[in-house]
């Protein structure tokens, strides 16, 4: 792979990260993810087919792709997830997957024999009521008995958390403790505006109000910094002693745009260059014209906005005017 391959805008970022959405459909009803109405079910054939799936990796790949996560919705509601992981394991790429860890147990030997060892995990509370509340399911007993099954296999584990003002940021902390005596690595995630969740200013939970909660329970001493990757979307920490990690990821507050070498890959086969972007490229209708994609490709990341898709802050004309999709529909 030459330089001159590779997937790259105008301000000079390679693109070697592919986020690949598999459906809409999830079997928990998150609120930040999901609008409370729901989302408007279509028909199969609006969605990318396995096959499509693979033939289009396949291609992001040859454009210097390397490494695939999978999202949603819920990846392993489809009824052949268990096929594309095992064809996209067969790609010279790291694949990893976001999941709620619901049906984990039913894919433990299907991710080990597809090379996959990194898994996140979504859980916001590790309260069961609360659980319940946020996700709209009664599923906590559930994932916390399979996100223990993941460690104990030896997946790299780490669990994102949505911190919510007066919703779960007293949970903080407790997160942050499970990483004593496992090598689990907490990230909390700043509330982010999406179609459908209600989002508002006052709501979001900043980068210095987690990192303060926590130096304020283990000690301002305690709190090493963990030296940050090229392309990191987490400032990583520490607490001293402790086996795992925990990670802040500041879309709103601190956003990490400049380093970003991320592409979704919607379920519907529409490429967005940036999570907040208004835009997308719909690769699958010209897939299935036979139309070379790569170039749609490319023009679809040489447009891609410094940041944030564009836009400067997320103040209330943005949350008004915003037309972008529900979370769900994009992929994470």
């Amino acid at each position: 792979m030459t330089e001159q391959n590779q997937i790259k805008d105008t301000f000079g970022r390679t693109h070697d990260y592919l986020r690949i959405s598999l459906t809409e459909r999830c079997n928990l009803r998150c609120v930040y993810c999901m609008p409370e109405e729901g989302i408007k079910l279509r028909n199969k054939s609006h969605f990318m087919t396995r096959n499509e799936i693979l033939s289009i990796a396949t291609t992001f790949v040859g454009l210097g792709v390397k490494k695939i996560r999978l999202t949603g919705g819920e990846p392993l509601v489809r009824k052949d997830a268990k096929e594309i992981i095992l064809a996209l394991g067969k790609l010279p790429v790291e694949l990893a997957i976001t999941t709620n860890a619901i049906l984990v147990d039913q894919f433990i030997n299907v991710f080990k024999t597809a090379g996959l060892k990194s898994v996140n995990v979504s859980i916001d509370s590790l309260i069961e009521e609360r659980f319940n509340s946020i996700s709209r399911r009664i599923e906590f007993q559930k994932v916390k008995k399979n996100i223990a099954l993941l460690i104990a296999e030896g997946f790299h584990v780490k669990l994102n958390v949505v911190v919510m003002r007066h919703v779960n940021e007293d949970e903080v902390t407790d997160f942050v403790r499970l990483a004593e005596r496992e090598n689990v690595h907490i990230r909390f995630i700043e509330f982010m505006p999406f179609d459908g969740n209600k989002w508002e200013w006052d709501k979001k939970v900043s980068f210095n109000e987690i990192l303060s909660a926590v130096k304020s329970e283990f000690g301002d001493d305690s709190i090493i910094k963990i030296k940050d990757q090229k392309n990191d979307t987490t400032k990583c920490f520490q607490v001293e002693n402790f086996k795992g990690t925990f990670g802040i990821i500041s879309s709103v507050t601190n956003p990490f745009c400049g380093t970003c070498n991320r592409i979704r890959l919607t379920a519907d086969g529409k490429v967005k260059n940036c999570l907040f972007s208004q835009d997308e490229t719909d690769i699958l209708a010209a897939f299935r014209k036979n139309e070379d994609i790569e170039e749609l490709i490319r023009t679809s990341i040489l447009n891609k906005k410094k940041e944030r898709g564009g836009h400067r802050d997320f103040n209330d004309d943005f949350v008004e005017d915003m037309k972008n999709r529900s979370m769900i529909t994009i992929g994470g």
